[in-house]
């Protein structure tokens, strides 16, 4: 990967090297080849496709615009009000699309030249939309979430559910940043009068462009936290929905059905490459005896559970500045997964501390995918260092967040419990 090989062929070139090393050769690449349909058939996988769709049709439809438009007639004449918009919008839309890629890209290209054009310094134009549009990697429905509970045999269900209060929660800390900025330097989001907009007018804006969305979101979570419909399931009402409501706002055109399912195909299919080309690697990493003799010699150590786990987030933290979540996971899983059954660790509990450590990923320099997206709707000349300090203090905050997981597994594991 190093060289620049994509991530599934640096897989697959390693795969077939072990093969030869530790299968018999020929052999081994025919058994490769045949764990294909296995590694990408699993029914845990379908929401994956349907999470996608439902959040493509949301965006390229101009739903989101209606979002955005109708939170900037509710927020107040705060300091910093488009930063708060910022943030509303994204939890709003984590819970619609289950991509922070996605978040990242519409609300840098709508709300990143608005921010600047009011004055707003440029880490508090940045800033916000990048914490924001990571939000997406642990509120449900999260696609990464679904990946990681598929291939680490996590009930799925559980891992959705699992992130929505740790997600309001940072929202909670993003809101409160924002806060600290704006009274420590007043002049980072200028204060510009505001039209004041009648309270009926406001409950029309969120009648007609916010609670309908809430149908989406009870779809997707509702039905999973109630135990009517499961994680596959509730992906699919979850499409219906939106389909609905591009009839309703006339939004619906064969050109945007298109499109959505042509962004679902790309990315379901180069990760379902790389999880076949990955399937295989696990099996050499075990069968050649490097996983097991990795674990006991970690466990040689006689590290506690506590330091164990921040050695495997901080490898995630360096990982995560060269490569994509999908990568990291799948390279990582193998290796992480035996020794935290080792130490005993909740499944669930231990899942949502990865997806935080793949959501830090998204936005460390020098390669954070999130970064590049934000320096692609920037102003012209913008630069890494610029965007990447401008998330520091987002990144900051969700470290704290796994910390607080950490000493309070209950913050995890109470929604998941109910179910």
């Amino acid at each position: 990967m190093g060289l620049g090989l994509p991530v599934a062929f640096a897989f697959f070139v390693t795969n077939v090297i072990g093969l030869y090393l530790f299968f018999g050769g020929s052999v081994g690449v025919t058994q490769m080849v045949a764990n294909f349909s296995d590694a990408v058939s699993t029914y845990a996988l379908a929401p994956l496709p349907m999470f996608l769709v439902m959040g493509s049709l949301f965006f390229r439809s101009g739903l989101g615009e209606k979002v955005i438009y109708a939170l900037d007639l509710c927020i107040g004449n705060l300091r910093g009000r488009l930063a708060y918009v910022v943030l509303a919008a994204g939890t709003i839309f984590s819970a619609l699309s289950g991509s922070s890629l996605a978040n990242t890209g519409m609300m840098g290209s709508l709300m990143v030249p608005e921010m600047l054009k009011r004055g707003y310094k440029p880490h508090m134009a940045y800033g916000p939309v990048l914490g924001a549009g990571s939000l997406a990697v642990i509120i449900p429905p999260s696609s990464l979430a679904v990946l990681l509970g598929s291939l680490a045999q996590i009930d799925v269900g559980a891992l959705l559910i699992a992130g929505a209060l740790p997600g309001l929660l940072l929202v909670v800390m993003y809101a409160a940043l924002i806060f600290a900025q704006t009274k420590i330097d007043p002049d980072a989001a200028p204060h510009y009068p505001v039209p004041a907009v009648r309270a009926a007018e406001k409950v029309r804006a969120v009648a007609v462009n916010i609670i309908p969305m809430s149908v989406i979101v009870f779809m997707v979570v509702g039905t999973i936290i109630l135990g009517i419909a499961t994680p596959t399931e509730s992906a699919g009402l979850g499409c219906a929905a939106v389909f609905a409501l591009l009839f309703v706002y006339r939004r619906f055109s064969w050109s945007v059905v298109w499109k959505s399912l042509d962004d679902a195909m790309k990315v379901t299919g180069m990760t379902f490459l790389i999880i076949s080309a990955s399937t295989t690697f696990s099996q050499i990493f075990a069968f050649s005896g490097a996983s097991n003799g990795f674990i006991q010699f970690i466990v040689g150590y006689d590290l506690g559970p506590y330091p164990m786990l921040l050695m495997m987030v901080l490898v995630i933290l360096l990982l995560g500045m060269f490569m994509d979540q999908v990568s990291m996971m799948l390279i990582t899983l193998p290796i992480f997964l035996p020794i935290a059954q080792q130490f005993g660790y909740d499944p669930v509990w231990f899942g949502l501390i990865l997806l935080l450590a793949y959501e830090v990923g998204f936005t460390t320099p020098p390669f954070g995918l999130l970064l590049f997206i934000m320096i692609g709707v920037a102003p012209k000349g913008t630069s890494l260092k610029t965007v990447a300090l401008s998330a520091a203090p987002y990144i900051a905050l969700t470290l704290l967040l796994i910390l607080l997981i950490v000493l309070f597994p209950q913050i995890a594991l109470f929604l998941p419990n109910l179910i």
